[in-house]
């Protein structure tokens, strides 16, 4: 399969021995495979392997480090679809789960399910950009009925220095590693989940990191007035002059066309930069309005900070692809190393899917995306 090996060339030399450098190659070529399920054992047997031993060693106890190897996967990303206008997605996603013993599971909301399920929760980073997507980090969420509880993490080969740590702190730390990594990109959007804590939202401008973050309509924002005020507040008193309608972007079911609006926030401007409040308002139902709260250089054009929240869906297809033809959540391991090898292998299997992809709209005329400039 021309073109997987090249994605494992890249982080063939964090395996000691010859037979986890091969069995990770297997395993990759099993996850991109029409295997309906994928795990150690029909990826063994589609391997030719008697047993599903092999893999089973490559998962949980040949000796390499999955940091290294995500570290490897994110560089192949960048060196195909490295562009300066990129941008970075936070977001989370679900893995149903039986019994009690998967390292982080427990009932909890997962948007996989849409309610309360037996589940384990991984926070992500997608790369965007024109050419392509796909997922460069991953976090897996522990909740504090886990950390609480040091037993039960060491059953489930948790070290002891890993404690609680909230999905925003998973944020700040995979764009922590996107920056110090020189990853080169423009922007960073996240869903209401993420955009309404307001942590968040400080915490990249001293960085540089621009944004675009949804955010509920009851969160609020300091205004010119000094005052603080519910997103909402702000969308009502606009003029309707100051409504423009555009499409985001182009979706399943065609362009995602809205009425778009911002209004300018915070009293103190740093030079250089500006701070808005972004209002999408249905054109079906003028009544359902999200939010975004806005921090771009100045002039910044509405259509670059509306193309940019249009982006946050595409995580969304990232996860969609990951599992259905990388075999993101067709594992079937409980240990919390284990986790992140699976989960990073079938990273490597993705940005392989996605590079697969560009070549082959390189060889069409595909229609441009809306750009992302931030001019």
């Amino acid at each position: 399969m021309a073109g997987l090996e090249e994605v494992h060339e890249r982080f063939v030399h964090r395996f000691q021995r010859s037979e986890p450098r091969e069995s990770a190659l297997a395993y990759m070529r099993g996850l991109v495979s029409s295997l309906e399920r994928k795990n150690a054992w029909t990826v063994a047997e589609r391997a030719g392997h008697d047993r599903p031993d092999r893999l089973q060693r490559l998962l949980h106890t040949c000796d390499w480090d999955a940091d290294e190897v995500r570290n490897d996967v994110r560089e192949f990303v960048v060196g195909c679809l490295g562009d300066r206008q990129a941008v970075l997605i936070v977001d989370d996603t679900g893995f149903l789960k039986k019994g009690v013993r998967s390292a982080g599971v427990q009932r909890q909301y997962t948007g996989t399910a849409g309610q309360i399920e037996n589940s384990q929760v991984g926070t992500f980073l997608a790369y965007v950009t024109n050419a392509g997507h796909t997922l460069i980090d991953r976090e897996l969420y522990l909740p504090a009925s886990w950390t609480d509880d040091r037993e039960r993490c060491r059953a489930a080969a948790i070290p002891d220095e890993v404690v609680f740590a909230t999905k925003i702190d998973h944020a700040k730390a995979m764009i922590e590693r996107a920056l110090a990594a020189r990853v080169p990109f423009a922007w960073l959007t996240a869903d209401e989940a993420y955009g309404q804590v307001k942590g968040l939202r400080y915490w990249p401008g001293p960085r540089g990191v621009f944004h675009v973050l949804a955010t509920r309509r009851t969160n609020t924002v300091v205004t010119s007035s000094r005052m603080d005020h519910p997103v909402d507040e702000l969308a009502v008193g606009l003029p309707r002059q100051a409504w423009k309608r555009r499409s985001c972007g182009r979706g399943a079911h065609g362009e995602r066309v809205y009425d778009w609006a911002r209004a300018p926030i915070r009293p103190w401007r740093e030079e250089g930069v500006e701070h808005w409040v972004l209002a999408r308002r249905s054109i079906i139902d003028p009544t359902e309005i999200a939010y975004y709260v806005c921090f771009a250089p100045e002039r910044t054009a509405l259509n670059t900070l509306l193309a940019v929240a249009g982006r946050r869906w595409t995580i969304e297809e990232c996860f969609q692809t990951a599992k259905n033809e990388c075999g993101l959540d067709h594992y079937q391991v409980r240990k919390y190393h284990v986790w992140y090898r699976h989960i990073t292998l079938s990273m490597a299997a993705h940005a392989y899917l996605t590079t697969v992809h560009v070549e082959e709209l390189k060889k069409g005329d595909p229609d441009p995306e809306n750009s992302t400039s931030s001019r």
